[in-house]
């Protein structure tokens, strides 16, 4: 088993993005990307950083010996294949996802932040979560609860899954192929999970302040509100 040269020191090496890397090639990436843009089980995987170290080793050779286009290809379609099935699964489960108790791989509030997100920018959300953690594991469920036009919903997720699953992944390349990034490797990963988190802490940081106010319960009631009247009108055209 090959040994990584570089750790990213943010947790378990289950979640470094160049031992998971080394360790399942390829097919991990794949299967990392199918799971974290669709899947419940899969909001706490490495996204942005490892599309990023993704693309490095591919200008390296050392890991990954597919040609750049091949890769981003496959990611890209496991990018999009997996918000297809988080779509089937919101669309199937409705409203009675918001009512699942929490559990240690489920948690409520990332579904509602992700339903906030959905009915801020609509559309666009399937494109715009993308970029952003958790979020972009339960945008595309929301989607499916909503009841959003379907043909709406697969052209703005095969753009979103370009721009993140090759966008990423070519930057990485590039950008990996500089002396200062290849000598600071570690650097950069710890700055990609650090930006990728930002509006994570933001919200965190909205919800502390909702919770004082002593609003939480009345917004989630509002959400499950809109969530039933959304299937209930699922077949029909709507604002997306």
């Amino acid at each position: 088993m090959p040994t990584p040269t570089t750790t990213l020191a943010l947790g378990p090496d289950f979640l470094d993005p160049e031992w998971l890397i080394s360790t399942f090639g390829l097919l991990g990436i794949l299967a990392i990307v199918f799971a974290e843009s669709g899947l419940l089980i899969g909001f706490f995987l490495p996204g942005d950083s490892l599309l990023f170290t993704a693309g490095l080793l591919t200008a390296d050779g050392q890991y990954i010996t597919y040609p750049l286009w091949l890769v981003c290809l496959l990611i890209t379609i496991a990018a999009i294949a997996g918000d297809q099935v988080g779509y089937a699964f919101g669309k199937k489960v409705g409203p009675a996802l918001f009512r699942r108790p929490n559990s240690k791989l489920f948690k409520q509030e990332n579904l509602l932040k992700a339903h906030e997100f959905f009915e801020k920018y609509g559309a666009r959300s399937v494109v715009l979560a993308r970029f952003v953690p958790i979020v972009r594991t339960f945008t595309p469920i929301v989607a499916g609860v909503s009841g959003m036009r379907y043909r709406t919903f697969v052209v703005y997720n095969v753009i979103g899954g370009i721009l993140w699953g090759t966008g990423v992944t070519v930057l990485g390349f590039f950008l990996g192929q500089l002396p200062f990034v290849k000598e600071h490797i570690e650097l950069i990963l710890i700055a990609i999970v650090a930006i990728s988190v930002i509006p994570i802490a933001v919200e965190l940081l909205r919800a502390r302040m909702a919770a004082r106010r002593g609003t939480t319960q009345a917004e989630r009631a509002e959400l499950e509100h809109a969530a039933r009247e959304a299937q209930q009108n699922r077949r029909e055209y709507g604002e997306y």
